[in-house]
């Protein structure tokens, strides 16, 4: 079951989330398993993500990944979960 997640990250700079996105992938393994798309965009507050999951199982194994690694890095940590909800479908061009 594929899952949207949608989360809100005030204060969070476009800086820090690229800072992130390179320190998780430089991490060994697949750290974005399961990880159908992403895109992220920036507000007036911060940034905001909308992912789509393979599982909740793949949303929470990345969760533990890439929490201390945020953390590490200082990022703020003012926001609350993820807001996830069950894709009743979705496709992706091309594929």
């Amino acid at each position: 079951m594929a899952i949207f997640v949608h989360a809100t990250l005030p204060g969070v700079t476009a800086d820090q989330y690229d800072a992130l996105n390179r320190e998780l992938q430089a991490l060994p393994g697949d750290t974005f398993a399961g990880c159908l798309s992403q895109v992220c965009t920036l507000t007036d507050s911060g940034v905001e993500l909308f992912d789509l999951w393979e599982s909740p199982e793949a949303v929470e194994k990345f969760g533990t990944v890439m929490l201390p690694v945020a953390e590490k890095l200082g990022l703020p940590m003012t926001f609350g979960p993820p807001r996830m909800s069950q894709a009743h479908t979705y496709w992706l061009s091309g594929a």
